[in-house]
């Protein structure tokens, strides 16, 4: 098998464990998928974004909620090498954790065009789900076409990629984000397109929602990009404004225990909650005289200078005014005759479907409520009543999911262990994460509470017969890891 020599001529491994694993893996190949994919004789682009822990605003982000995320260990690793054959050609190693073999993936460049222009969002949805074993391509590759789209990048060759992601997919912490961020990370620096980190997580979003299909909102990408280790990153969903980092006290930790049950935000758990969201912005806009206006079929715009545009910048003392007259539900066909359709693009209204509108919309605006005094509580010295004080907000917050019916057996008992455990033990709350209907949950607790989470995972094990993983630690996010330039 060919062995490879690289040396480092731009950047720093930064200490990072799993880059430095990634780099012996590229000068010694040990598979045929590998040692066939780079040409020995050209440079290379490495690039690292972690997953992420969402420790408070979860499904409001998407409602324009403040949100608080960690950027946890593990992390998606992207390897880049221009291709002057201007085909795309992906290698994605296997994962025991993901259940996932070492996968191919290869198209011309062509393809993403038609008439000299760029494909749009609809038929590239349809090219990537051909093949639905092959759709894992579209968070790949779809950067190209966002970036072709969106940035008017011409790419004149083509790239070898191989990605390496050790985030658990299907566990809640955006193992999806992690790869998008990583590789249009990769593209920027291979191709010298200048992206501020506030910008790629944009466009990464439109990977996921425009070509992947999934209707994620934009915190988990803010989170792969500008996330600072050990720091929580505030996001105003607004649509992505950027409020600093949070630090957390020394005396506490936060970790994401896997309830083994397998979350996606492209399920009709969290999509239905998100249409219904929408559809209580709709409405309120409507009773509060706000002028609406048919862009395409089931789309709306809303002159609003009051709210402007976002559900959680109502209080609570507005939205309880208004509340009452909310429908608790309505079918899609209902509300469509009735208002039009909904400020969203990202989902679609099926005309069958009953959908939850009243506690959804309650959702973002005291979800929004909630994580404002959790940061603010942070900022205080971490005592008993502090801590107690933060763990109450994430066991409301986890109810109001459950409420709007993202809750799931399995985080359920994990939640309730950690209640039951207490103080005592040195846990003080915890709350189902991310899009919810299984997925992980994170813990509070002080930082010496270790091994009682350990022996909490142990009896969930055992109650449930499912395995369970423990998220713990944290790591830079890409904008701070930046790039690695290989030479050969």
């Amino acid at each position: 098998m060919p062995y490879f020599a690289y040396r480092v001529v731009h950047g720093s491994t930064q200490g990072l464990p799993d880059v430095e694993a990634f780099l012996r893996l590229l000068q010694s190949p040990r598979s045929q998928e590998v040692s066939s994919l780079f040409d020995p004789l050209r440079e290379i682009v490495v690039t690292r974004a972690p997953g992420r822990l969402d420790v408070m605003g979860g499904i409001a982000d998407y409602s324009g909620s403040l949100v608080l995320e960690m950027p946890i260990q593990q992390a998606a690793l992207v390897a880049l090498q221009r291709d002057a054959t201007r085909t795309l050609r992906i290698v994605s190693l296997g994962n025991p954790q993901n259940g996932r073999s070492t996968a191919t993936f290869e198209m011309p460049l062509d393809d993403f065009e038609q008439a000299g222009r760029p494909l749009d969002y609809e038929s590239g949805q349809a090219y990537f789900r051909r093949v639905p074993d092959q759709h894992w391509a579209a968070y790949v590759a779809g950067v190209f076409l966002v970036l072709m789209r969106e940035r008017g990048t011409s790419f004149r060759e083509g790239v070898r990629i191989l990605l390496d992601s050790r985030v658990p997919e299907g566990k809640g912490v955006s193992s999806s984000a992690a790869i998008e961020v990583a590789v249009i990370q990769a593209v920027s620096a291979a191709f010298a397109i200048a992206l501020p980190p506030r910008e790629l997580a944009l466009l990464c979003q439109k990977v996921e929602n425009q070509v992947a299909g999934a209707p994620c909102g934009v915190m988990d990408q803010m989170t792969a990009s500008c996330g600072e280790q050990g720091q929580l990153l505030a996001l105003l969903c607004q649509p992505a404004s950027l409020q600093g980092m949070v630090s957390v006290p020394k005396e506490i930790t936060f970790w994401g225990v896997d309830s083994g049950v397998r979350h996606s935000v492209a399920g009709s758990d969290y999509g239905s909650v998100r249409v219904g969201a929408f559809m209580g912005y709709r409405i309120l806009a409507e009773m509060a005289g706000l002028r609406a206006k048919q862009e395409a079929p089931g789309l709306v715009s809303i002159e609003d200078p009051r709210w402007h545009g976002y559900l959680a910048n109502l209080s609570p003392d507005e939205f309880d005014q208004y509340s009452p007259r909310i429908p608790e539900q309505m079918t899609g066909g209902d509300f469509l005759a009735r208002f039009g359709g909904t400020t969203d693009s990202a989902t679609h209204i099926e005309t069958e479907r009953a959908y939850a509108i009243r506690q959804p919309a309650a959702h973002a605006v005291y979800e929004n409520l909630r994580v404002r005094a959790f940061a603010e509580l942070l900022t205080t010295p971490a005592d008993e009543r502090q801590l107690s004080q933060l763990g109450e907000l994430m066991v409301q917050s986890h109810a109001s999911y459950s409420a709007c019916g993202l809750g799931s057996p399995g985080t359920d008992r994990l939640v309730d262990l950690v209640r039951a455990a207490g103080p005592a033990s040195g846990l003080f709350g915890a709350k189902i994460t991310g899009g919810g209907s299984g997925g992980t949950v994170a813990v509070l607790g002080r930082h010496d509470a270790v091994g009682t989470v350990e022996s909490l995972v142990t009896t969930y094990s055992q109650q449930t017969g499912r395995q369970s993983i423990i998220f713990s630690g944290s790591s830079p996010g890409a904008n701070s890891f930046g790039w690695l330039r290989l030479a050969p």
